[in-house]
């Protein structure tokens, strides 16, 4: 059996496309048993690097993702979805797609100071802002670090709606914020369940929280107000795509208000990682795996074009389509995410700014 470096999901670092000096390592190309034991202690440390961004707002232009703005408190992610297709972004920061975006996390601890400047700006109007558009915002660095909670404290203080995308039950922690956010119409938290399978769930996924956690997560916010709605994604052929109306069933049974779905897409590098994981892991079907990836994306591992790239073509993603339909039509109908409320924000800008100033005007005669 080759070596598997177990809590990764890539098993290899792809040369970064804008560096000429490839880094890309197999376990099964070292010499020796040494060097392989070597790598397989030395590669599952994470380190974390503090950058210092000017702005933390990013626009989103796609119409595939129906909102206008994220941020991302960190880049990389130690969840190590294989799948993911925020890996390539990595490379921007001169790391690979593959282990590297897994091991070195970029942490933006100015972040919130950063959310603060723009939404006390009188240019800015409310629109919904998504915690993350890249990389997890509840992933294993928040736990010490806690920006994304001080970024909910943020989005309180002014009253500006945010919704929340993560694959972590840690937002948990933050259910006295959410609550208070959910009682304004501010919050709705996306919640993704990949599958019920716990084996696979641990090789596609490795650092992300259970399916039981995750479920648990549904309900205890669900309880407390708090909107929820679940990615079923990605949908992936002959690997998860037998288990829709089962997770769609277990997260209508815990509360969750809607649910949707993504087909595997596989940009950039991801198709390279994908592949090796999947010959590792399943040898006996790969070969079936990718051929139904390609058909689904015009004979390509990956599709860009908006308004398709996430649905695919083909029977297969037709097939999908219609389970996903009718899974929605028996346990989440009459369900809904409650609209978000735009109207709280500019009034309280407007008093803190008149606060602000009122502070400086007492400071002054002294």
């Amino acid at each position: 059996m080759e070596p598997y470096i177990q809590g990764r999901g890539s098993q290899l670092n792809p040369t970064n496309r804008f560096e000429t000096q490839s880094k890309e390592i197999y376990l099964e190309d070292l010499p020796t048993q040494e060097e392989r034991e070597k790598l397989l202690t030395t590669n599952p440390k994470t380190k974390y690097i503090e950058v210092f961004p000017k702005t933390i707002l990013n626009k989103v232009d796609s119409p595939d993702i129906g909102l206008s703005w994220s941020m991302n408190p960190y880049q990389g992610c130690e969840h190590g979805c294989v799948y993911c297709y925020a890996r390539n972004s990595h490379q921007y920061w001169g790391y690979s797609s593959g282990m590297e975006f897994e091991q070195n996390i970029l942490v933006k601890k100015n972040a919130p100071d950063l959310l603060e400047e723009a939404l006390l700006s009188k240019k800015w109007k409310a629109e919904c802002i998504m915690l993350s558009g890249n990389t997890d915002c509840y992933q294993p660095a928040e736990r010490k670090l806690e920006i994304t909670r001080k970024l909910l404290q943020v989005f309180l203080k002014f009253r500006h709606p945010v919704g929340i995308i993560t694959k972590n039950s840690l937002v948990e922690r933050d259910l006295d914020i959410l609550t208070e956010l959910a009682k304004h119409r501010l919050v709705s938290v996306t919640l993704s369940l990949t599958t019920l399978d716990e084996k696979l769930k641990r090789t596609l996924e490795p650092r992300t929280s259970t399916a039981q956690g995750v479920l648990r997560t549904i309900k205890r916010l669900s309880s407390a107000g708090v909107p929820v709605n679940v990615n079923v994604a990605p949908i992936i052929p002959s690997i998860n795509d037998e288990g829709i109306f089962d997770v769609v069933k277990a997260v209508a049974e815990n509360g969750a208000s809607s649910a949707m779905y993504i087909v595997v897409r596989l940009n950039g590098h991801n198709g390279l990682i994908f592949e090796d994981w999947v010959t590792k892991n399943f040898p006996d079907r790969a070969n079936k795996v990718l051929n139904q990836i390609k058909s689904m994306h015009d004979g390509k591992l990956n599709d860009s074009n908006f308004g398709r790239r996430m649905r695919g073509e083909g029977k297969f993603a037709e097939l999908i389509r219609m389970q996903f339909k009718l899974a929605r039509q028996k346990f989440l109908l009459g369900r809904e995410i409650p609209p978000m409320n735009f109207d709280l924000y500019e009034p309280v800008r407007n008093q803190i700014i008149l606060d602000s100033q009122g502070d400086r005007s007492q400071l002054k005669l002294f």
